[in-house]
């Protein structure tokens, strides 16, 4: 189905949520009608955000609004769902659209599997009424669907249609990008040759594709790497966990933008606690890049500004390799905590590597590395 007549069905004015590869189409359809405008749509930092976002716009506008995520950030949007939107509470209706990663019988990365068993699970326990979209499914189907919904939303509950793989399609050429000319996996490059032996922590998707596929490249182990696959914007919580407890380790957290800008509390925490054997990396390329492109606000906010401000010693930002490979040098020799915020491009590989070691072997390596 097409994303314009899906959205056409749908009827809905605004639409706020987190990006998914599986919501491609329906995403690049977005931004090429709306941009980012604020009126008509808002790209979150987490999907809990949106769907507050959301509730915002009903009780400004008493329309019906539309948030949309990847399946992994139905447990981000929980507790709002359930002490917000519920019929027992102030009753706010929202129509969620849920990208399926982990479809039970289709092959897909191992953090994904188990949410995808769940996700109807959760939808039911949230009582939320769901539709399946499948490549199948005509529009009459969507027509008729849309119309039990109706009765559903005015009764101030929340739906949801639930997006399997290439159900929607989208025919425009969006195209992603900013003035940055550093490559992302040339960054992590220079990162593994100033850090050495010490510990790296990545956060999900090509970020810790790419320190895989340079570890392979370089013919060097991956015992002292946590690939933090899942779990978006956690890696540096992760890192500072370790950091903690092993404080005669350096330990180097790369993270990306939208990570950080999920669950950007997690700054506040570093800096309070200020593990002076931490050095704080983020790749910004203003973009959710992993699953498509779509941008991020992290290109309007001062993120060594925050950090600061959340009491990191050190946060310096860089956009040339000259500049780069001084601070990490720096970040290196100095026994403080330190950011390094690093501007580059929207561009990857589509041949990148993927891990060939499971979730579980890597943390009993890097356990018994530490």
């Amino acid at each position: 189905m097409k994303a314009e007549s899906f959205i056409k069905i749908l009827n809905c004015d605004f639409y706020t949520g987190v990006p998914d590869s599986k919501l491609k189409a329906l995403c690049n359809y977005l931004i090429d009608t709306y941009g980012i405008d604020g009126k008509h749509h808002i790209i979150a930092a987490n999907e809990g955000n949106c769907t507050a976002i959301a509730a915002g716009y009903y009780l400004a506008t008493k329309k019906i609004p539309v948030v949309y995520m990847q399946n992994s950030g139905e447990g981000n949007i929980i507790n709002p769902a359930a002490s917000l939107l519920n019929d027992k509470v102030y009753a706010i209706p929202e129509i969620f659209i849920i990208g399926w990663r982990g479809e039970p019988n289709l092959k897909d990365e191992p953090q994904h599997i188990f949410q995808g068993q769940i996700t109807l699970k959760l939808l039911d326990v949230m009582d939320i009424k769901y539709f399946i979209v499948s490549k199948e499914t005509t529009e009459e189907e969507l027509v008729q669907t849309m119309s039990e919904f109706r009765k559903i939303l005015d009764e101030g509950k929340q739906v949801a249609f639930v997006i399997t793989k290439e159900a929607l399609t989208y025919s425009g050429n969006t195209v992603y990008k900013n003035g940055y000319n550093l490559r992302r996996e040339e960054v992590i490059e220079h990162i593994v040759k100033f850090s050495g032996e010490d510990t790296i922590i990545s956060t999900t998707g090509k970020i810790s594709r790419e320190l895989f596929e340079i570890r392979e490249r370089n013919k060097q182990t991956h015992n002292h790497d946590f690939l933090t696959v899942g779990s978006m914007g956690h890696c540096s919580s992760v890192a500072l966990g370790v950091a903690i407890n092993k404080p005669d380790k350096k330990i180097w957290c790369i993270d990306g933008d939208g990570s950080m800008l999920m669950h950007m509390g997690a700054m506040a925490v570093i800096g309070a606690n200020k593990p002076k054997n931490l050095v704080h990396i983020i790749i910004n390329n203003s973009a959710h890049e992993t699953v498509g492109g779509m941008p991020t606000v992290a290109d309007k906010i001062d993120i060594c500004s925050i950090a600061k401000g959340c009491g990191y010693i050190n946060a310096v930002c860089v956009d040339n390799f000259i500049n780069l490979d001084t601070e990490l040098n720096n970040a290196k020799m100095k026994d403080e905590l330190s950011l390094i915020e690093i501007k580059c491009s929207v561009e990857s590989r589509n041949n990148l590597m993927r891990p060939d070691k499971t979730p579980v072997e890597n943390k009993n390596v890097f356990i018994r590395y530490l």
